[in-house]
Protein backbone atom coordinates (compact mmCIF):
# COMPACT_ATOMS: atom_id res chain seq x y z
CA UNK A 1 0.00 0.00 0.00
CA UNK A 2 1.21 3.44 -0.77
CA UNK A 3 1.24 6.63 1.17
CA UNK A 4 -0.02 9.90 -0.25
CA UNK A 5 2.19 12.80 0.65
CA UNK A 6 1.12 16.11 0.31
CA UNK A 7 4.01 19.15 -0.18
CA UNK A 8 2.83 22.71 -0.22
CA UNK A 9 5.33 25.49 -0.22
CA UNK A 10 3.60 27.86 1.86
CA UNK A 11 3.62 31.66 3.60
CA UNK A 12 3.56 32.04 7.35
CA UNK A 13 0.19 33.50 6.84
CA UNK A 14 -1.02 30.07 5.14
CA UNK A 15 -0.60 31.30 1.42
CA UNK A 16 0.13 28.59 -1.41
CA UNK A 17 -0.45 30.86 -4.37
CA UNK A 18 2.77 31.90 -5.95
CA UNK A 19 4.17 32.22 -9.98
CA UNK A 20 1.44 32.81 -12.82
CA UNK A 21 -0.42 35.79 -12.39
CA UNK A 22 0.06 36.05 -8.43
CA UNK A 23 0.09 39.46 -7.29
CA UNK A 24 3.64 38.91 -5.44
CA UNK A 25 4.81 36.18 -8.26
CA UNK A 26 7.94 33.95 -7.39
CA UNK A 27 8.00 34.88 -4.09
CA UNK A 28 9.29 31.54 -2.97
CA UNK A 29 12.78 32.47 -5.21
CA UNK A 30 14.83 34.18 -3.26
CA UNK A 31 14.58 31.40 -0.78
CA UNK A 32 15.78 28.65 -3.13
CA UNK A 33 19.20 27.34 -2.97
CA UNK A 34 21.21 24.18 -3.52
CA UNK A 35 20.59 23.08 0.13
CA UNK A 36 17.23 23.43 0.00
CA UNK A 37 16.56 21.32 -2.66
CA UNK A 38 18.53 18.47 -1.31
CA UNK A 39 16.40 18.88 1.92
CA UNK A 40 13.37 18.83 -0.22
CA UNK A 41 14.40 15.86 -2.66
CA UNK A 42 15.64 14.24 0.86
CA UNK A 43 12.33 14.94 2.26
CA UNK A 44 10.50 13.24 -0.82
CA UNK A 45 12.40 10.04 -0.63
CA UNK A 46 14.82 8.03 -2.61
CA UNK A 47 12.15 6.86 -4.60
CA UNK A 48 8.37 8.50 -5.91
CA UNK A 49 5.89 8.66 -7.89
CA UNK A 50 3.23 12.42 -8.83
CA UNK A 51 -0.09 12.62 -8.06
CA UNK A 52 -1.15 15.98 -9.86
CA UNK A 53 -4.41 17.80 -10.59
CA UNK A 54 -4.35 18.65 -14.60
CA UNK A 55 -3.51 22.16 -13.77
CA UNK A 56 -0.20 21.43 -11.67
CA UNK A 57 0.43 18.93 -14.63
CA UNK A 58 0.29 21.21 -17.35
CA UNK A 59 2.63 23.96 -15.21
CA UNK A 60 5.04 21.48 -14.33
CA UNK A 61 5.37 19.33 -17.78
CA UNK A 62 5.81 23.24 -19.34
CA UNK A 63 9.10 23.20 -16.96
CA UNK A 64 10.64 20.17 -15.92
CA UNK A 65 11.00 18.32 -19.30
CA UNK A 66 13.86 21.54 -20.07
CA UNK A 67 15.02 22.20 -16.61
CA UNK A 68 18.81 20.91 -17.37
CA UNK A 69 20.37 18.26 -15.38
CA UNK A 70 20.47 18.49 -11.69
CA UNK A 71 18.95 16.10 -9.17
CA UNK A 72 15.55 17.36 -8.64
CA UNK A 73 14.80 17.32 -12.17
CA UNK A 74 15.90 14.04 -12.72
CA UNK A 75 13.78 13.08 -10.16
CA UNK A 76 10.51 14.20 -10.95
CA UNK A 77 11.11 14.24 -14.30
CA UNK A 78 11.80 9.87 -14.26
CA UNK A 79 8.87 10.03 -11.89
CA UNK A 80 5.31 7.74 -13.11
CA UNK A 81 2.98 10.89 -13.28
CA UNK A 82 -0.78 9.93 -12.17
CA UNK A 83 -2.80 12.62 -13.25
CA UNK A 84 -6.43 13.88 -11.96
CA UNK A 85 -8.09 14.49 -15.48
CA UNK A 86 -11.02 14.61 -17.76
CA UNK A 87 -8.21 14.88 -20.81
CA UNK A 88 -6.15 11.66 -20.39
CA UNK A 89 -5.55 11.80 -24.53
CA UNK A 90 -3.76 14.87 -23.88
CA UNK A 91 -0.92 13.83 -21.65
CA UNK A 92 2.21 14.10 -23.13
CA UNK A 93 5.04 14.49 -20.32
CA UNK A 94 5.68 10.79 -19.14
CA UNK A 95 5.89 8.44 -17.49
CA UNK A 96 1.72 9.43 -16.95
CA UNK A 97 -1.41 7.94 -16.44
CA UNK A 98 -4.47 10.09 -16.12
CA UNK A 99 -6.55 9.31 -13.62
CA UNK A 100 -10.72 10.30 -14.56
CA UNK A 101 -13.97 9.04 -13.65
CA UNK A 102 -14.70 8.91 -10.25
CA UNK A 103 -11.39 10.37 -8.75
CA UNK A 104 -11.46 9.93 -4.82
CA UNK A 105 -12.30 5.56 -6.12
CA UNK A 106 -9.25 5.81 -9.09
CA UNK A 107 -7.00 7.28 -6.02
CA UNK A 108 -8.27 5.01 -3.27
CA UNK A 109 -7.61 1.74 -5.99
CA UNK A 110 -4.05 3.80 -6.84
CA UNK A 111 -3.17 3.80 -3.35
CA UNK A 112 -4.10 0.36 -2.55
CA UNK A 113 -1.42 -0.90 -5.10
CA UNK A 114 2.26 -1.58 -4.61
CA UNK A 115 4.62 0.75 -5.45
CA UNK A 116 6.60 3.96 -3.79
CA UNK A 117 5.40 6.81 -2.20
CA UNK A 118 2.67 9.54 -3.87
CA UNK A 119 4.02 12.55 -3.55
CA UNK A 120 0.93 15.70 -4.06
CA UNK A 121 2.71 19.11 -5.24
CA UNK A 122 0.36 22.41 -5.52
CA UNK A 123 -2.92 20.93 -6.71
CA UNK A 124 -4.61 22.89 -4.07
CA UNK A 125 -8.33 21.52 -4.90
CA UNK A 126 -6.61 18.03 -5.13
CA UNK A 127 -5.09 18.37 -2.03
CA UNK A 128 -8.57 19.42 0.28
CA UNK A 129 -10.37 15.95 -1.67
CA UNK A 130 -7.18 14.10 -0.05
CA UNK A 131 -7.43 15.66 3.66
CA UNK A 132 -11.10 15.43 3.27
CA UNK A 133 -11.68 11.85 2.51
CA UNK A 134 -8.70 10.84 4.58
CA UNK A 135 -6.45 9.36 1.90
CA UNK A 136 -3.24 11.36 3.05
CA UNK A 137 -0.96 10.16 4.92
CA UNK A 138 1.30 13.10 5.84
CA UNK A 139 1.83 16.39 4.93
CA UNK A 140 4.64 18.47 4.14
CA UNK A 141 4.87 22.09 4.98
CA UNK A 142 7.64 24.06 3.49
CA UNK A 143 7.34 27.40 5.46
CA UNK A 144 8.60 30.81 3.52
CA UNK A 145 9.66 33.45 5.99
CA UNK A 146 6.53 35.92 4.41
CA UNK A 147 3.57 37.19 5.13
CA UNK A 148 1.68 38.00 2.05
CA UNK A 149 -2.07 38.88 3.25
CA UNK A 150 -4.14 37.37 0.33
CA UNK A 151 -3.97 34.22 -1.88
CA UNK A 152 -5.36 31.03 -2.41
CA UNK A 153 -4.83 29.23 1.26
CA UNK A 154 -3.89 25.59 1.87
CA UNK A 155 -7.39 24.54 2.07
CA UNK A 156 -10.71 24.78 0.26
CA UNK A 157 -13.32 26.63 2.36
CA UNK A 158 -16.19 23.79 3.56
CA UNK A 159 -13.62 21.47 4.51
CA UNK A 160 -13.52 20.41 7.80
CA UNK A 161 -10.85 21.41 10.42
CA UNK A 162 -7.75 18.38 10.21
CA UNK A 163 -5.82 17.14 13.17
CA UNK A 164 -2.11 16.61 12.21
CA UNK A 165 0.79 15.14 14.57
CA UNK A 166 4.62 16.58 14.19
CA UNK A 167 6.98 14.54 12.93
CA UNK A 168 9.99 16.44 12.42
CA UNK A 169 11.27 19.73 10.65
CA UNK A 170 14.42 20.87 8.95
CA UNK A 171 15.59 24.16 8.32
CA UNK A 172 17.85 25.54 5.17
CA UNK A 173 20.18 28.30 5.71
CA UNK A 174 18.01 30.41 3.30
CA UNK A 175 15.43 30.18 6.58
CA UNK A 176 12.74 27.73 5.00
CA UNK A 177 11.59 25.10 7.84
CA UNK A 178 10.22 21.94 5.97
CA UNK A 179 8.10 20.59 8.47
CA UNK A 180 6.69 16.96 8.41
CA UNK A 181 3.10 15.53 9.89
CA UNK A 182 1.34 12.73 10.07
CA UNK A 183 -2.63 13.42 9.36
CA UNK A 184 -4.73 12.05 12.10
CA UNK A 185 -8.19 12.86 10.37
CA UNK A 186 -10.68 15.43 11.04
CA UNK A 187 -10.04 17.73 14.31
CA UNK A 188 -12.40 16.47 17.94
CA UNK A 189 -14.79 18.99 18.68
Amino acid sequence: MRKIRIFEHISLDGVIEHDGDYTYGAWTTPYRSPAGAAALLEAYGPDFDLLLARHTYDIFSGFWPNAGDFPMASAINAATKYIVTHRPESLEWGPVKGLGGEIVAAIRDLKSTDGPDLIVVGSSTLTSVLLDQGLADEVVLITYPVLLGSGKRLLANGIDARELAFIDSKTTPTGLLINRYQHLGSLKK
